[in-house]
């Protein structure tokens, strides 16, 4: 079996350096960079097998990318870091095709084994045939806030099942926020021009 490639794009350098490490020691063969024209020139010429990405490199969104990423490379499996941990950012990602959304700071065999994961998944990677989220959007509309690790996990939840036709029991003590867990399922989801019940 071929060693596998991760193309790993990271803006800070001690992210990079860490994060480049762990995954060489794994047994993964890392290429890395800051520059989202040397990412996207990897992709776009067969280079890697799962792509490792933080959100913003320099002034370039990830988000603007994906799309032609999943173009030439549907079955590139994308996973997007971020030091901005809200609702916001685990929907862009799921609506863009990621396999998964990592928040800063992350336990670093947590991307180590979600790396594995995607590796092996025989299910495609996510296609982004959901609507993208407007760039313009703020969450001043959007029910749930938190940083917590307990809210980025709800946040991670959220943006896997909101572009399903699951049906989804949200289960908590009296007060938890089920009900607003409910409205960002539905409101960040294809089925938001729907009936909310």
């Amino acid at each position: 079996m071929t060693q596998k490639t991760v193309l790993l794009a990271e803006d800070d350098a001690s992210i990079r350096l860490i994060v480049n490490q762990t995954l060489v020691t794994a047994g993964y063969t890392v290429r890395a960079t800051s520059s989202p024209e040397a990412l996207e020139r990897w992709v776009r010429n067969g280079e890697g097998d799962i792509v490792v990405t933080d959100v913003y490199l320099t002034d370039t969104p990830i988000f603007e990318l994906l799309p032609s990423f999943k173009l030439v490379r549907p079955d590139l499996p994308v996973i997007v870091m971020s030091g901005q941990n809200t609702i916001l950012t685990a929907a862009s990602a799921a609506q863009h095709g990621a396999y998964d959304y990592l928040p800063k700071p992350f336990d670093i065999d947590q991307l180590t084994d979600l790396v594995d994961r995607a590796l092996t998944d025989t299910k495609p990677a996510a296609t982004s045939a959901a609507k993208r989220v407007d760039s313009d959007a703020s969450n001043s509309g959007l029910p749930l806030v938190g940083r917590s690790a307990v809210m980025q996990d709800v946040y991670r939840t959220i943006s896997r099942v909101m572009n399903t036709d699951l049906t989804v029991l949200i289960e908590g003590e009296s007060g938890t926020g089920k009900e607003l867990a409910a409205r960002a399922i539905h409101d960040l989801g294809q089925t938001r021009s729907g009936a909310f019940y």
